[in-house]
């Protein structure tokens, strides 16, 4: 439809009477209004951080449930942390994809074992995981642990295990971890934060 400016002016003034007897409340139909639920009004919010990178940004998980003793809140929405002193509510394209990441089909959520000269991964529960993980390290680092060099200095050693620690963690945590891997002998001990 083309309209020109002279009839454009004349449907505008014609409409400016009407709006103004609706806006007064001489609506000619009844208006039903309803206001919408917030749709994170029944959740649970819970304080994290990313696991992507180094920068360990704060994130606001908002979980959906009845909290009910067995039952499983399901995580809804994921936002940027706006109180968290390092990313201020803003979060890269990774970390504003963790929802997905959250609920992906794929994502490893029980611990797993491959046996020697097995090809195929079994199901262990948590308990056997960090049994196994501690026996492991003790027989490993009663076999090959260092306390003299070729001098005859005290070394204290364990060369033949390393740990590779959590970037997303605090400076209190990384520290923590800093002290036992060193107590231990470790000296093969890295993160991507570099602490």
């Amino acid at each position: 439809m083309h309209v020109t400016r002279r009839q454009f002016f004349r449907i505008c003034s014609a409409g400016l009477p009407a709006s103004s007897i609706a806006a007064m409340g001489f609506s000619p139909a009844a208006a039903l209004a309803e206001v919408r639920a917030f749709k994170l009004a029944r959740t649970t919010e819970t304080r994290n951080t990313c696991p992507y990178c180094s920068v360990s940004c704060g994130v606001l998980m908002y979980s959906l449930g009845d909290k009910a003793k067995n039952a499983k809140a399901e995580i809804i929405h994921i936002e940027g942390d706006p109180d968290h002193p390092v990313n201020r509510g803003t979060l890269c394209p990774k970390g504003a994809a963790l929802l997905d990441f959250v609920n992906s089909p794929d994502r490893l959520k029980h611990p797993e074992v491959r046996e020697a000269g097995s090809n195929e991964w079994k199901r262990i529960s948590w308990d056997d995981a960090f049994n196994r993980i501690a026996k492991l390290m003790k027989a490993d680092r009663d076999a090959n642990f260092i306390t003299k060099n070729a001098d005859g200095a005290t070394v204290n050693r364990w060369l033949s295990t390393g740990f590779l620690a959590a970037s997303a963690s605090s400076n209190e945590s990384g520290y923590i971890t800093h002290k036992v891997v060193r107590s231990l002998g470790i000296l093969a001990f890295d993160n991507q934060a570099r602490v």
